[in-house]
């Protein structure tokens, strides 16, 4: 400790890692995908995750600055994919906060056992969003014990499941009956369009460069939490899948409550004091999830602010600490709006639309990252690199072209409606007007704000 400064150590650093990047809550989503999930999660984790960390390890170490991906994108490629990148990557934060908002009414109903009406659910939805804004107003080594915690939780959630779902795959048997073609891809398009899940839960490497400040080495501390903190969620993710897909067919698991149901059925009761502690363990976690993000996303909205690429109102910082709290009222306010609304909304998997959409403007703003790293190499060859990526030109291109390309195929089955019938439509039509929407207010702002090259 020096001046008096909280540090994070190796092992803060991994814990940390493992919070933000390992979401309880996808697991579920992910779990819809059935037994080829295991054959996704080991394409992805070769062809996804090895590059996207590699290439986070050496752009996080070489540019340090508070601005993260939207420095990388600015420096690469010019303002106006710096306001992109900066928007997208700040929009998805609240619609995120919203999505994780509407489960906590349901997960207090398990653990109480009574239910809630609408307007008692709508105060705990906004109580949820508040308080996560009151706490994103302060430093992040005040909340090491939040993202400490909320890391171990995870784990010992994920732990549970897979545990359980091997003791009851003997005893019982399984729900969803393993055989080589079911763990195969079929390529059928409901399953695809959870594919951006797992990329979404291999993502959010990059926030951790954000706490360079409050790290003692960060030079050496982020490309090993990068590195162990990936091996360690891989791990975690199959494990925990496995779990789920032994308790509950694929076509009757809920994106929302997947995982406490899980822990229901592979328990044999909807209820009991260990049936309220994992509805409770799982609410915390989702407390440790906006934590762990808050921090990265406000401080990258208030430094583009800064630079003239967003509103100027998310560059109003608290004095005391110089923490954004421009971006952490809009927060807030957008996903109050989105809560408020959300009864009136014709889908009632409010969890998955709000997820999706954000999932969808998330992944947005991680495309132009790869070409950046790749362009970077080229024009700004003589900035020293403490982590460098090895390889040939020919490497240096595959690692930037195939997340990248992972990424847009992914969008596509995610949010665009590939099937024209009732349900397809239902569930995939607002997540493409939505995306639109935010697309084209992410441009407004580029055109009035005048944003040149």
């Amino acid at each position: 400790m020096e001046n008096g400064k909280k540090k994070f150590s190796l092992a803060s650093a991994i814990l940390s890692v493992i919070c933000v990047v390992f979401v309880a809550e996808a697991a579920a989503p992910v779990a819809a995908i059935g037994n080829s999930q295991f054959f996704w999660w080991i394409v992805l984790i070769i062809a996804f995750l090895l590059p996207y960390g590699l290439i986070t390890s050496e752009l996080g170490t070489t540019y340090t600055g508070e601005g993260g991906l939207y420095d990388w994108v600015t420096k690469a490629f010019g303002h106006r994919w710096g306001a992109r990148v900066s928007w997208f990557y700040w929009i998805n934060f609240p619609l995120w906060m919203a999505s994780l908002a509407v489960l906590c009414p349901d997960l207090l109903q398990k653990i109480f056992g009574f239910q809630l009406n609408t307007p008692i659910a709508l105060v705990i939805e906004l109580v949820f969003i508040w308080v996560i804004v009151l706490i994103s107003l302060y430093p992040v080594s005040d909340s090491v014990w939040i993202l400490n915690g909320g890391a171990v939780i995870k784990v010992f959630l994920a732990l549970a499941l897979g545990g359980f779902g091997v003791y009851s795959a003997i005893t019982h048997g399984v729900a969803n009956h393993y055989t080589l073609a079911s763990l195969l891809p079929s390529f059928d398009l409901h399953s695809l369009s959870f594919i951006s899940v797992i990329i979404f839960n291999l993502l959010g490497f990059e926030v951790i460069c954000t706490f360079a400040d409050s790290m003692e080495n960060p030079k050496k501390q982020i490309p090993q939490s990068i590195i162990i903190g990936g091996v360690v969620i891989a791990a975690i993710y199959m494990f925990s899948a496995f779990g789920i897909g032994v308790a509950i067919p694929t076509d009757k698991l809920s994106t929302s409550s997947g995982l406490v149901d899980s822990f229901q059925v592979m328990l044999g009761t909807p209820t009991g004091w260990f049936i309220s502690l994992i509805a409770f363990l799982f609410m915390l976690t989702l407390f440790g999830n906006m934590v762990s993000w808050s921090q990265g996303v406000n401080n990258i909205a208030s430094y583009a602010a800064d630079n003239g690429d967003m509103p100027k109102f998310f560059s109003k910082r608290r004095s005391s600490n110089g923490i954004s709290w421009g971006a952490a009222l809009m927060n807030g306010i957008v996903a109050t709006i989105i809560v408020v609304i959300a009864p009136i909304l014709p889908n009632q998997d409010l969890f998955w639309s709000f997820f999706s959409l954000n999932l969808v403007l998330f992944l947005l703003s991680y495309v132009p990252v790869f070409p950046a790293f790749f362009k970077l190499r080229k024009i700004d060859p003589d900035t020293p690199r403490p982590f460098r990526v090895s390889g040939g030109i020919g490497v240096l291109k595959l690692y930037t072209a195939l997340p990248m390309i992972i990424i847009i195929i992914s969008l596509i089955f995610t949010a665009i409606p590939l099937q024209f019938d009732k349900a397809s439509l239902k569930e995939q039509l607002p997540i493409t007007i939505g995306a639109i929407i935010f697309i084209i207010i992410g441009e407004l702002i580029i055109w009035t704000k005048k944003i040149k090259k």
